[in-house]
């Protein structure tokens, strides 16, 4: 957890990008591969395509994703099943 002191963590890029589109009034997707990132109110409203490993993933940021991080949002790995389940459904 990072001190309340310092503030959140955000990329300097994905910052500038925000901070850009904000005040020339544009919605367009950001792509980006910090998942790191906070995602702070100033986001709300964007589409930021999080980068998962493959590829980038588009987030809506909504006002419920305040304080979490990109990453969470971009899931890495595809669940396909459980191990025997497989056999189990041809039934």
């Amino acid at each position: 957890m990072r001190s309340q002191r310092k503030g959140p963590f955000i990329d300097e890029p994905l910052l500038k990008a925000i901070t850009g589109m904000n005040t020339r009034n544009e919605k367009k997707i950001y792509k980006t591969w910090s998942r790191r990132s906070t995602i702070t109110p100033d986001m709300v409203g964007h589409t930021i395509a999080v980068h998962d490993g493959r590829k980038h993933v588009p987030v809506y940021i909504t006002e419920a994703m305040v304080g979490h991080k990109l990453g969470e949002f971009a899931p890495t790995r595809t669940f396909r099943y459980h191990a025997g389940q497989e056999k189990s459904s041809r039934r």
